[in-house]
């Protein structure tokens, strides 16, 4: 009888040495995906380009690390120490996701009465209807309630991407009779069925413009230049190389047992991503360059754990960080986990107010933001 509980107490022994080897080994692989996904800012993934997706998963791998750290509070383990470590950083990182607002700043925010500039962002998906249970029933509707949207908000400047128009040769006044008293400058890449780019509308007078093409590329960043209120600025209208991936395209087919899902999507991915940071250096290059003060909007196809954010903030503030609330994700189908649009701004002017609505008339949300000068 004693043997056999001698013999239990070992293999209880064992069991429990066991679990802890695996737990401890468990804890050290979640806390180096999530240093390495802090390394994905500074990392280029055109030369190693899987750093890039840890990048993407840092707020499910902080998750699971708090979800760790607790665990190992809970049992009083020693091995706690590895999700805190891993976790320290984070807080450094966590106001590009979410924001909270104090009653201080919301009463600085309601007794402000300057003239900001109001700026909005906003891939509109080529009016694709990407919500059917909008009571919408055709892109034309679609694009009709995008731009009745914009109008309503009166900014001064708005950057779309993903624009559809159907005739090539009537871009201009389908514009002008969308959005009277706007001035529109663009570039679209003409298809069999339209047209589709880049449009920047705005009620300031353009003093200036261009285009920043990417090779290989139906993506491109274009330009316009302004004189307001006594100061010249230019903001590029951005619109990064996107993954070309459907989620629930992945899924119907994984469903329907594709072979080769998997690999084109993996290819697909490793384009965008080796892509991506090319086009990133050619506006960074062109920013350097640019004889005024430089504010970047557009769809970045990135998230703020990125070497794209990285690159594209430096000289600027993000208009979410300064004056956003809540949950900043902009992309409608993994809401609230991807944040891929931006307004971005020069360091010496200050952000009002930042709204991200969510619109039903693409698969990505608006970004509006007002900036004083």
């Amino acid at each position: 009888m004693a043997r056999k509980r001698k013999t239990a107490h070992k293999d209880g022994k064992k069991k429990n040495l066991l679990f802890g080897i695996t737990s401890r080994v468990l804890m050290l692989i979640v806390a180096a995906l999530l240093v390495l996904s802090y390394m994905s800012i500074v990392v280029n993934p055109a030369k190693v380009w899987l750093i890039s997706l840890v990048g993407i998963m840092f707020v499910p791998l902080s998750l699971l690390n708090l979800f760790l750290l607790l665990w190992a509070l809970k049992r009083r383990s020693k091995s706690i120490l590895i999700p805190l470590l891993a976790l320290l950083p984070a807080f450094f990182f966590v106001g590009r996701y979410v924001q909270f607002e104090s009653e201080e700043e919301r009463l600085e925010r309601e007794a402000y009465e300057g003239n900001p500039l109001r700026i909005m962002s906003y891939n509109v998906g080529r009016f694709a209807l990407h919500d059917t249970g909008a009571g919408i029933d055709s892109s034309s509707e679609c694009a009709d309630s995008v731009f009745s949207y914009i109008r309503s908000q009166n900014p001064d400047i708005v950057c779309l991407q993903e624009v559809h128009v159907d005739d090539v040769d009537k871009v201009k006044s389908y514009l002008q009779r969308k959005m009277n008293g706007y001035q529109a400058e663009y570039y679209l890449f003409p298809t069999r069925k339209g047209a589709f780019g880049n449009v920047t509308l705005s009620r300031i007078p353009v003093v200036g413009k261009g285009k920043i093409k990417f090779e290989e590329s139906a993506n491109l960043a274009i330009y316009t230049d302004y004189r307001h209120e006594g100061r010249s600025f230019r903001v590029y209208n951005c619109h990064f190389e996107s993954y070309g991936i459907s989620f629930y395209g992945i899924v119907r087919a994984l469903i329907n047992r594709e072979d080769n899902v998997l690999s084109d999507t993996g290819t697909k991915m490793k384009r965008s991503i080796t892509r991506r940071p090319k086009q990133v250096d050619q506006v960074f290059s062109d920013i350097e360059n640019c004889p005024t003060e430089a504010f970047v909007c557009g769809d970045f196809n990135d998230n703020p754990m990125s070497y794209t954010y990285f690159r594209m903030t430096r000289g600027r503030k993000d208009a979410f960080v300064d004056a956003g609330r809540g949950f900043g994700a902009t992309y409608a189908r993994l809401w609230p986990m991807l944040r891929i649009d931006y307004v971005l701004f020069p360091e010496r002017c200050r952000a009002i107010s930042h709204e991200i609505p969510r619109l039903p008339y693409s698969d990505h949300y608006p970004v509006v933001t007002e900036v004083e000068l």
